[in-house]
């Protein structure tokens, strides 16, 4: 059986407004562009018959998950795995400030496969997170279109994972705020990325896998 797994990322918030790390910090609600983002994307997606809506626990991405169930005969389901990550001690400091004045920071910008003690490596998050996605896929309930909401960096990862590549490669992808990126696994064949960090404009969602979907329902 073919599916479509589409990943997206929580519209924009405060902190992102104001270059401050998030990591796993609570309390980061979406700002009104974030919220308007969001309802442009769960507009451009209402005609997609997507099977579950499996979210990070997070403020920020159950908030934009919200958007995406409304209309449709689903419920958020929360997924600790699909969570930002882990930023230790940098949580909620200033990206730009960071950059000039920490060298191990700059350090971590660049080789992101080593980390302090406090603080997540990108194998340790593309380790977590592709097990969630698999233990979801599993499950018959999650059908052949979930959407995973979740965060730029797992996001990154995700992707660099089923398109075969090391993760420190991730740090190169941009993930946009309230973006889709899709990945189509199939029975046999290597998985395919179709789509990253696509953001909803007029019709933008027209490839030839849309087609075959409407008529497969």
């Amino acid at each position: 059986m073919k599916r479509l797994l589409f990943f997206i990322r929580h519209g924009q918030t405060t902190w992102n407004v104001e270059h401050r790390l998030p990591g796993q910090f609570p309390g980061i609600e979406l700002t009104d562009t974030g919220q308007e983002q969001a309802k442009r994307l769960a507009q451009a997606l209402s005609v997609l018959p997507l099977s579950a809506i499996i979210s990070s626990p997070s403020d920020r991405a159950t908030e934009t998950a919200r958007y995406l169930v409304e209309g449709r005969s689903l419920s958020i389901q929360l997924e600790p795995d699909l969570m930002d990550i882990e930023l230790g001690h940098w949580s909620g400091q200033d990206r730009d400030e960071l950059s000039k004045s920490d060298s191990v920071w700059k350090a971590f910008l660049r080789n992101p496969l080593v980390a302090p003690e406090d603080v997540e490596t990108f194998p340790q998050v593309e380790q977590r997170a592709v097990a969630a996605v698999e233990r979801w896929l599993k499950k018959e309930s999650t059908g052949a279109y979930p959407a995973f909401v979740t965060h730029a960096d797992v996001i990154k990862l995700l992707i660099a994972h089923y398109l075969g590549l090391e993760a420190g490669r991730a740090r190169s992808l941009i993930i946009d705020n309230a973006s889709v990126s899709i990945v189509e696994l199939g029975a046999e064949d290597q998985p395919r990325v179709l789509t990253v960090s696509w953001s909803p404009q007029p019709g933008w969602l027209q490839p030839s896998f849309l087609l075959q979907m409407r008529t497969e329902h």
